[in-house]
């Protein structure tokens, strides 16, 4: 009886150890969360020059609907930080024809941070200057729709492996990507990482790059500031269930900031936690949808 109990115990021990790793519940990119100081007129600014409408989020907050997801907004008293500190960079639109797109800009009067540069024979960027100092990129794309979050990071392809962990991101490429150091006229753009959530490209650049960019901000800092407060707050990703996504980022180690609790002026619930070089992200109860 006692050698058919081992045989019983080592043949499921066997099992367990064959059994894949759990996979993290579904979740989707669900929004950005900007600070505002006139939250109306951000409202208005994101659909006069981008592929996007206003809308109405858990179907009583204003907003920007933007394909997949949501540009949500904080009124705050007074302009938020925008210097390139936090681990988010900016975000952005694509472009079919960048040149096209560019020049329609200019003719609506819209400011850029940076003009349209080339990158390579196909290949062009521009940053323009939103509301409050938001950091905006259209860059050549095959569409013209909100296309991409760009983070930075202490360790950029350990934080993208974060992502793939815990919100069932993937690698844009099909492949993890290299830790070998690249530069990009002169600046160093690896190891990085390159992810894909929903619609989202979710790119991100070594602290590296920010030092040698953005020298003066950089000067005597060592670490990455909190996004919270900023003038992108923060991210958020969605679980259709809240209390048990929770429950695993505490299993698992992660710092839970704030437990469950409803979002001001809505029926909608969420919570946030502390994600890789200090970057706030919310978890938001039911996945994204256009009100």
């Amino acid at each position: 009886m006692r050698m058919r109990l081992r045989g019983w115990l080592a043949l499921l021990a066997l099992l367990v150890a064959a059994a894949p790793a759990q996979q993290a519940p579904e979740s989707h990119f669900h929004h950005l969360h900007l600070n505002a100081t006139d939250p109306a007129a951000a409202l208005s600014f994101y659909p006069s020059k981008f592929d996007c409408e206003r809308a109405r989020f858990a179907g009583s907050q204003d907003a920007i609907w933007a394909q997949k997801s949501w540009l949500l907004f904080n009124k705050v008293s007074a302009p938020p930080p925008a210097e390139i500190v936090s681990a988010i960079w900016h975000f952005g639109w694509g472009a079919e024809d960048m040149k096209v797109a560019y020049q329609k800009q200019l003719d609506a009067g819209t400011r850029f941070d940076t003009p349209i540069t080339e990158l390579g024979p196909t290949f062009f960027f521009a940053y323009v200057l939103g509301p409050d100092g938001a950091l905006i990129e259209l860059n050549s794309a095959r569409h013209h729709h909100f296309g991409h979050l760009h983070l930075l990071s202490a360790d950029a392809v350990s934080a993208g492996e974060w992502y793939i962990r815990h919100f069932g991101a993937r690698w844009a490429s099909g492949k993890p990507p290299t830790r070998q150091p690249r530069f990009l006229r002169g600046f160093q753009v690896g190891p990085g990482a390159s992810l894909m959530m929903d619609n989202v490209n979710i790119i991100i650049y070594p602290v590296e790059y920010a030092r040698q960019r953005f020298k003066e901000q950089w000067k005597d800092r060592t670490a990455f500031a909190t996004s919270s407060g900023r003038v992108v707050d923060h991210v958020a990703f969605s679980f259709a269930d809240l209390n048990q996504a929770v429950k695993r980022f505490r299993q698992e180690g992660v710092k839970v900031v704030s437990k469950p609790r409803k979002i001001p002026k809505t029926k909608a619930r969420s919570a946030f936690i502390e994600g890789p070089d200090n970057i706030l992200i919310e978890l938001v109860e039911g996945h994204p949808a256009k009100q």
